[in-house]
């Protein structure tokens, strides 16, 4: 793209590396000066060299700029990469940034909210591309590639101390942890996670750079088993900078562990230690500031004491103390050896003084004849006793690490692991020594390793596409891995020079310059000679020589190591055994030794530890190689450590060292910006002319457009799914897009102010002719025409008054007429309510006068029949006749009573008998209560017995004996019509009678009183003894009454007939007694057939009941859905009848079989959505029927009287209504989580990707994280009309269940609430979706979710209120954010958003074209103050999208009436039996 006005390009700057400027005038080869305005206003001219025009960078379109990927960018190159970055961490205050396949972590030094376990639940299971970038999507990609590719995955992370490697790596192990949780009980991801706080206390430290800085490389391999999970993991460590536990350089600190061990010196379990303050100690106060801001070491050593028990016992604090007191052990020249320190370290490690002593400042020198003890300098005295320091460290150290593993290790075979690489990044300091020439060297290793791997996933790409591939210069940096580990390079004259006693740092840098001199990557500094430079890929460094040789060696006398091998302290002892063959030579792997033939003067270490890391660093490329490796690049932003302050000048410094910039350079060289045929169709839809739009083929229009708006071939490819496009490509595309938008709105707009002026043209021309007609009308008037305007004016309102009036009578006529019925028959309608109210008055009073009457006239028979009954007592001979009849009589009255019984019992259904019965018992005990009051009145009225007798004479002188006659046979009539006698038995009973009359007159006053109280005694007693045998015949009519039923319904046609002639002798007889005594006796209705709503079932059933009701029963078959609650209905019927049977051991049995059942169906079918749904209606109703029918009187208010009837009389179910009521409880949570796992992954898609609106595409250029995915598209593309239907389907399973309505709107409010939660949760981690138009979408699909709760009559759940966060977020998208005005109104709407999300989605606003405006920093600083003073706002970013709303069970009574309950044949239940 040519260098044209109005373009703007990147210039370098001093101050910020890189500055914007616009292109004031066109550039023409040949000229040598280009005219640019720069940001400030200023104008400024840049020289160009004509012959040779090295032109600035041009600039991205702002629509490109903030990217997630780099990859993205039209123009690559490092101003754009800085300035991506600057944008996204500065102003949207985003971390994490993608360059191709590495994830680019920029330090925020602050706590961010971004690491929640709703945050990893959020990237787990997603796409790399999907989601904004992050280390928990780098984690799940590791994750998800090594099941798919099965092969080992490795996580690299690289940065320079203080960028934020040890948290990045730390996050990645806690995402697998949480992800893939193990199936033992070992919980081997939480040991993982409780092994960081010991390795960072024994290996970080505070530097000037970073306050928790890893001073040692850590590769943890994560092993999981054959599902997946973690089984175990172990650790392998590099390069522990052991120089630090005996020198730290200003305002540093020595390894945490030390601080917080002086810390704790107080408590009693150190006082044995003898440790001070940590200013008091040499090693740990030489760095001066022993304190880090804001850590508590006291509190740190409480959480490192808790992973003490990995080493299985807390040996290491002796040995750290132990150090402590070494270095403050003092080397005299002469004096007393005597020191408290040195004492307290030979206790401590039950070593011996006096030979530590001596061989702290003697050496013992080997000769051929004699060996010689020297005294040595005290130089060399200290340095003997910072090596003991350092080499006790390293042991511990390695010791630490070995007991860590081993307790990472669990049973089971490994299958694959996840290695996490936490190394220290390319190091460039003032002062660079030994440490930093290892770390140097590990990450040209690394960068060489990427490099390759980089090459491999673009070459794989352009052959999946079928796109020719060439290849592309890069940068190699093997002949800098060369001058480092080759034969004769730096290290290997390095282990040769340690070999010689004599040897020193000059000499073997000399050696260095006669050797290397002639190579171009070596240099000599011009002003020292005590250095030299290597060219590494990042840049030169000089490395001070002083110190590389004993670094190197890492000397240690044998004499003090024979003495730390003699202690009485096995574990010390262990450390300085002999070393065995190194285990990375018996692999296999070849490292080339440092001349292995020569033997080590005084038995000093006989490996160097350049030779050792060498090896380490072979095996840990050879892992890497074997993997498929993920890079994470940490970038400091500023060395004051403050938040989201970005320096440009160390950013570009660390982006040139980690890589990002040539990774960039290598894609920038082919094909960078790639784009699927639908983006960029979609995208770029507007340049199609009418002829390309109408294709079908997609593919073919866009190779169509793309020919016609590009004319080289060469800077696009056509892959099989994918454009391939050249750098700046895309740039131009955008610009055509944006001159035809501002085309189309200069058209519009054209249009618009055209049609507005035609309007306003129109209406001034019909207003001058409206006036041109009124001003020309009122010259032509006439007097006439005045006079005929007002007579017409005259006769129209003659004419309308009398038609109105015509109107106004037939109105009037018409409500008369309507009045005069109305009143007519709303009188009659309280004529008739007056008379029903008199009938019913007229109803009671007669009834109750015929009541007195009859009362009255039963009073005065009972007399006479008292009086009658003792005067015939008094015969002798007639008291055994009367004895013998009356107890014949009693006999046949009995046998006739059971017969008349059992007649009347038989004729009917099995319920209609035992109706009878319970007539019969209710007869019998009003029978009993008359008796006993009879009996009560008697006695009371004992006294009046002569009186009584004396009435009866009296009426006897006024009644002749004819009526006297009467009377007596009136009563005995009354009694043969209760108690009628047979045939046979009559003359004796007249003969009876005679004899009674002759006798009447015997007996006297007294003698009629005593028998009367006889009488009265016998008759009570025969009638409790009648009672009780009533209740025993009752009580084994019960238990034989299911028998009986059966043979009852086999006899009904012949018990019908019986009852037919008995009703007829019973009607005969009481007619006979109406006409001859005048007394009504109303025969006995036949009781009605009614069933009493219970199901009777043998013990040995219930097994056949449980399985063919609960475990074989399919929710969709026919009957089930006619009778919604069957299942519940019929088992209840059951526990109603072992209620009735008060058998509690056959109720417990059947109510636990239910439970168990339901249970076992629940958990033998948990994704059946429609089962969970059938006995999740069924298990409520069922706990509603025990409810209904307990008889508590809370449950008995909405019952019908049948119902109370039916209620539960034996046994309190209430502990029962407990146990269902955390049943149905259960089946709701997991009938809940079926439908969200059956929505979930339609969401997002339907609700944020799906581009609901049509013509408002918010597609834009996507980078190479989103292409890795492009290729695997879904097969199902899910839109908010899938959503709609998934709930249509599940509302309609559950309304044919007939689910509780209540219970319905809480399954569909929880389901709102999970589309709101997911939909928000994934616009807070997707940049790509905070867009004006995302909103309008977002809005316009919450709608249709409204418009189907209004169809299904679903407003009362409130699940709409779910939707108002993401209705918000939605609204806030769309709404102008740019004024003081703006955030207020922002401020006062958004209340469902708590400040922390509000600031996200303004941080995270994209426009998708140029027309929108980014949202500034001052504005969201605007909106965070006023968001400040905001109440009972969180901080959580996400929502709790497992969030469940507390379940409710409202009671509501069944109308179904359990006696009208039939159980289908299809049920195969036919061993039940309705009672």
């Amino acid at each position: 793209i040519n260098q044209e006005d109005y373009n703007r390009v990147w210039i370098p700057d001093a101050e910020h590396v890189w500055k914007s400027a616009e292109i004031l005038k066109d550039f023409h080869f040949g000229d040598n000066i280009l005219e640019l305005l720069l940001e400030d206003g200023t104008e400024h001219h840049l020289p160009v060299d004509p012959s040779n025009p090295q032109l600035p960078p041009l600039r991205n379109p702002d629509i490109l700029v903030g990217e997630n990927d780099l990859t993205a960018l039209s123009y690559l190159h490092e101003p754009a990469v800085l300035h991506n970055l600057k944008v996204r961490f500065v102003e949207s205050r985003i971390i994490y940034t993608y360059c191709g396949i590495i994830l680019v972590a920029v330090n925020p030094y602050k706590q961010l909210h971004v690491y929640g376990d709703a945050i990893i639940h959020a990237y787990s299971g997603q796409n790399m591309g999907d989601m904004d970038p992050h280390i928990f999507a780098v984690a799940e990609e590791a994750y998800k590639q090594m099941p798919r590719n099965q092969k080992n995955q490795s996580i690299i992370v690289s940065g320079e101390s203080g960028a934020g490697k040890t948290v990045s790596a730390r996050y990645a192990m806690r995402y697998f942890a949480v992800v893939s949780k193990s199936g033992s009980k070992t919980n081997v991801e939480d040991k993982v996670l409780a092994s960081n706080p010991i390795t960072e206390a024994i290996g970080n430290a505070k530097t000037t750079r970073n306050d928790n800085s890893s001073r040692f490389g850590k590769y943890t391999e994560i092993g999981f088993d054959r599902r997946y999970r973690i089984i175990g993991a172990n650790m392998r460590t590099y390069l522990l900078e052991k120089s630090r536990v005996v020198f730290q350089a200003d305002n540093e600190r020595n390894y945490h562990i030390f601080y917080q061990m002086c810390s704790c010196a107080h408590l009693p379990e150190f006082e044995h230690l003898r440790l001070l303050a940590a200013d008091e100690f040499e090693y740990t106060s030489m760095g001066g500031d022993i304190r880090i801001e804001g850590v508590d070491d006291k509190k740190d050593m409480e959480e490192t004491r808790q992973t003490f028990s990995l080493l299985g016992k807390e040996k290491m604090p002796l040995f750290l103390a132990a150090i402590l007191h070494l270095g403050n052990v003092e080397i005299r020249n002469s004096g007393d050896p005597g020191d408290p320190h040195l004492a307290a370290f030979c206790e401590l490690l039950s070593a011996s003084a006096e030979g530590l002593v001596r061989w702290l400042c003697h050496r013992r020198i080997v000769l051929v004849a004699e060996t010689v003890v020297k005294p040595v300098p005290k130089e060399r005295a200290v340095s003997a006793r910072d090596a003991l320091a350092k080499q006790i460290y390293a042991h511990l150290f390695d010791c630490i690490i070995k007991r860590i593993n081993t307790a990472l290790q669990v049973p089971g075979q490994q299958h694959a692991f996840i290695g996490v690489l936490d190394i220290y990044g390319f190091e460039t300091f003032d002062i660079n020594s030994f440490e930093q020439f290892c770390i140097n060297y590990a990450n040209e290793k690394l960068q060489q390793q990427f490099n390759l791997h980089v090459f491999k996933l673009e070459q794989e790409e352009y052959m999946r596409e079928d796109i020719p591939w060439t290849l592309i210069d890069f940068y190699d940096n093997q002949p800098v891995i060369d001058l480092i580990e080759a034969k004769m390079g730096i290290l290997d004259l390095l282990d040769e020079e340690c070999l010689f006693p004599q040897g020193t740092d000059q000499s073997w840098l000399q050696k260095l310059f006669n050797y290397l001199d002639a190579n171009p990557l070596f240099e000599k500094p011009r002003l020292s000679n005590e250095a030299f430079v290597i060219q590494h890929f990042a840049d030169k460094v000089e490395y001070q020589c002083t110190g590389f040789l004993e670094k190197n060696r890492d000397a240690l006398y044998e004499e003090l190591v024979d003495i730390l091998r003699d202690s009485k302290f096995p574990f010390l002892a262990n450390f300085f055994q002999e070393e065995k063959q190194s285990s990375v030579n018996s692999k296999g792997i070849k490292v080339r030794p440092a001349r292995p033939g020569v033997k080590a003067a005084n038995k000093q270490l006989r490996t160097s530890v350049g030779d050792k890391f060498c090896s380490s660093l072979s095996l840990l490329m050879e892992t890497l190689n074997a993997t498929t490796p993920h890079y994470v690049r940490c970038i400091k932003p500023n060395d004051v450590k403050l938040p989201f302050e970005y320096d440009s000048r160390r950013v570009v410094q660390q982006l040139r060292a980690c890589g990002v910039l040539e990774t960039i350079r290598i894609s920038a060289q082919s094909y960078p910006s790639r784009w699927t045929y639908i983006e960029f169709y979609s995208r770029y839809s507007i340049l199609m002319s009418n002829q390309e739009a109408i294709l079908s083929d997609k593919k073919q229009t866009c190779k169509n457009v793309l020919q016609r708006l590009i004319q080289d071939p060469n800077q696009y490819k056509f892959g099989r799914t994918k454009i391939f496009f050249r750098a700046g490509q895309v740039a131009y595309l955008e610009k055509l897009r944006l001159d035809r938008l501002r085309g189309a709105c200069a058209t519009i707009q054209k249009h618009v102010r055209g049609w507005c002026q035609r309007r306003k043209y129109l209406r001034m021309r019909a207003a001058a002719i409206i006036l041109q007609q009124y001003i020309r009308g009122k010259k032509s008037i006439r007097l006439e025409a005045l006079k005929q305007g007002w007579a017409t004016l005259v006769i129209q309102r003659y004419w309308r008054g009398y038609r109105m009036k015509q109107i106004f009578l037939v109105v009037r006529l018409a409500s008369i007429t309507i009045q005069a019925f109305t009143r007519g028959w709303m009188a009659r309608k309280r004529y008739k309510k007056v008379r029903e109210k008199a009938l019913i008055l007229q109803k009671y009073a007669r009834a109750w006068l015929a009541r007195r009457r009859f009362q009255t006239m039963r009073r005065l028979v009972i007399n006479v029949q008292d009086a009658f009954r003792v005067t015939s007592a008094r015969a002798f001979h007639v008291e055994d006749v009367t004895k013998s009849l009356l107890s014949q009589q009693n006999k046949e009255n009995r046998g006739l009573m059971e017969r008349l019984t059992h007649l009347a019992s038989a004729n009917s259904h099995t319920v209609d008998r035992l109706q009878g019965l319970e007539a019969q018992l209710e007869k019998s005990n009003s029978q009993k209560a008359s008796v006993e009051a009879r009996e009560k009145k008697v006695k009371e009225d004992a006294s009046l017995v002569s009186l009584e007798v004396d009435c009866y004479r009296r009426l006897s002188l006024l009644y002749e004996p004819f009526e006297k006659q009467q009377l007596i046979l009136a009563t005995d009539n009354l009694m043969e019509m209760y108690y009628p006698p047979p045939l046979e038995h009559r003359a004796n009973i007249c003969l009876a009678k005679a004899n009674f009359d002759s006798f009447t007159q015997v007996f006297d006053e007294t003698t009629i009183g005593r028998i009367a109280e006889n009488n009265i005694d016998i008759q009570t007693q025969d009638h409790e003894r009648e009672v009780e045998s009533l209740k025993e015949e009752i009580k084994r009519l019960k238990e034989e009454r299911v028998s009986l039923q059966r043979k009852i319904e086999e006899d009904l046609n012949k018990l019908q007939n019986q009852k037919n002639s008995m009703d007829r002798k019973m009607k005969q007889q009481s007619e006979q007694a109406r006409g001859t005594y005048l007394i009504v006796q109303t025969p006995t209705p036949a009781i009605p057939k009614d069933y009493l709503g219970m199901l009777e079932y043998k013990r040995e059933d219930e097994s056949k009941l449980i399985q063919n009701i609960i475990l074989d029963l399919k929710p969709k078959g026919v009957v089930v859905n006619v009778i919604p609650g069957l299942p519940a209905y019929i088992l209840f019927m059951c526990v109603r009848h072992a209620d009735y049977l008060n058998d509690e051991v056959k109720l417990k049995s059947l109510m636990s079989g239910i439970i168990s059942a339901v249970k076992k169906v629940i958990m033998s079918h948990r994704k059946d959505f429609e089962l969970l749904s059938f006995w999740l209606s069924n298990t409520y109703q069922l706990l509603n029927c025990l409810k209904q029918y307990s008889g508590e009187e809370e449950f008995l208010k909405q019952n019908t009287p049948r119902q109370k009837k039916n209620c539960l009389q034996n046994f309190d179910l209430s502990e029962h209504r407990q146990i269902f009521s955390d049943l149905a409880i259960q089946i709701y949570h997991q009938f809940v989580s079926v439908m969200e796992k059956t929505l979930t992954p339609a969401i997002v898609p339907a609700l944020l990707e799906h581009e609901s609106l049509q013509g408002f595409s918010s597609m834009k250029p996507t980078g190479f994280r989103k292409r890795s995915n492009s290729t695997c598209e879904d097969s199902e593309t899910h839109t908010i009309s899938s959503i709609v239907q998934q709930l249509s389907v599940f509302h309609s399973i559950m309304s044919q269940h007939g689910m509780e309505p209540g219970l319905i709107n809480q399954a569909v409010k929880q389901m709102f609430f999970l589309v709101g939660a997911t939909t928000l949760n994934n616009i807070m981690l997707r940049k790509d979706m905070c867009s004006c138009r995302k909103g309008m979408q977002i809005r316009c699909n919450i709608s249709y979710l409204e418009e189907w709760l209004k169809e299904k009559e679903l407003q009362s759940s409130h699940a709409i209120d779910t939707l108002q966060p993401l209705s918000q977020a939605a609204w806030l998208l769309q709404v102008n954010k740019s004024t003081d005005d703006d955030a207020k109104e922002i401020t006062d709407k958004c209340t469902e958003l708590n400040p922390v999300q509000i600031v996200k989605i303004l941080n995270s606003y994209t426009p998708i074209d140029d027309f929108e405006k980014r949202v500034t920093s001052s504005f969201v600083r605007k909106v965070q103050s006023l968001l400040h003073d905001r109440d009972g706002s969180t901080s959580q970013l996400m929502l709790d999208s497992d969030y469940r709303f507390q379940v409710t069970f409202p009671y509501r009574p069944s109308s179904q009436a359990l006696e009208l309950l039939q159980v289908p044949s299809s049920l195969h239940l036919g061993f039940l039996t309705r009672i």
